[in-house]
C-alpha cells in the first residue's frame, strides 16, 4: 500500500513536525539531508512528508493527494472548505488581532472603516459578526504600512510579540482569533484509510502527551 502523505510548510512548522514524528519513534534521518527534495520518505517508507506553502497544503489535502496536513489555524480559517480539522498540535502559537494607531479609538466616528489585511475572509467574517460594514483592502506585504500611509483605519494581522506594531505606532485593539498549528485530514481519506490514519493519530496524541509531561517535569 502506498505511504500516507502529510503536507507541512517549510521552516518552523517543518522543524516542529519532524521533532514530533521523531518523538513518535519514526526514522526521520532522510529529512536531515533533504537538499532540494520536496517529498521526503519517513519511517521506513510508511509516511511521506510533502513540503509546500501553507495555502497549497489546504489544496493538496482537500483534493486528496495528501491524506493529512499540518498548517496554521489562520490558513484554515481563510481558505479551507472541505476537510477535517482533527487536532491542535500546540505549537506555532500566536493570535490574529485588530490593530490601529496608538491611542486611537478604532470604532469612533460614523463613516465606514477601512481595514487592510492579508486575510480578507477572516476580517470580513469578524466584522460581520459585529454587524459592521467595513471596506476590506487586501495587502500582500507589510500591512502595518497601510495606516501609516492613510490607506486604512486599522489592520487585521497575525501578532506574536507585537514588536512590529509598536515600532510603527500601532497597538492591538482586539483579539480576532487564537492561532496554532493544526492537523487536518482529507474527508475521503478518513473513510478509505481510516485504520491507518487513526493509528497515526493515536501515536501522535501519545507523543504530544509525553512532550507535555516532560515540559511539566522540568518546570518549577
Amino acid at each position: 500500500m502506498k505511504p500516507l502523505r502529510i503536507a507541512v510548510a517549510k521552516g518552523r512548522l517543518e522543524e516542529k513536525t519532524l521533532e514530533l514524528l521523531a518523538a513518535m519513534g519514526m526514522d526521520c534521518s532522510l529529512a536531515k539531508d533533504k537538499g532540494r527534495k520536496l517529498i521526503l520518505p519517513l519511517g521506513e517508507g510508511r509516511l511521506e512528508l510533502v513540503l509546500a506553502k501553507a495555502p497549497d497544503i489546504i489544496t493538496y489535502v482537500e483534493y486528496g493527494v495528501c491524506e493529512m496536513g499540518i498548517v496554521g489555524k489562520d490558513t484554515i480559517m481563510e481558505m479551507a472548505q472541505s476537510l477535517y480539522e482533527v487536532m491542535d498540535l500546540g505549537f506555532g502559537v500566536c493570535r490574529m488581532a485588530l490593530a490601529a494607531a496608538v491611542g486611537r479609538n478604532f470604532y469612533q466616528g460614523f463613516g465606514a472603516k477601512t481595514v487592510a489585511t492579508k486575510y480578507p475572509h477572516i476580517a470580513r467574517t469578524y466584522f460581520e459578526s459585529k454587524a459592521m460594514d467595513v471596506n476590506i483592502v487586501k495587502i500582500e506585504g507589510s500591512v502595518e504600512l497601510a495606516p501609516l500611509l492613510g490607506l486604512a483605519d486599522g489592520i487585521v494581522d497575525i501578532v506574536e510579540t507585537g514588536g512590529t506594531l509598536r515600532a510603527n505606532g500601532l497597538e492591538e485593539k482586539e483579539t480576532v482569533a487564537q492561532l496554532s498549528a493544526r492537523l487536518v485530514v482529507n474527508v475521503a481519506g478518513m473513510k478509505l484509510r481510516r485504520g491507518e490514519i487513526e493509528a497515526f493519530l493515536s501515536r501522535l496524541r501519545q507523543a504530544l502527551a509525553k512532550g507535555e509531561t516532560a515540559v511539566g517535569a522540568g518546570e518549577g
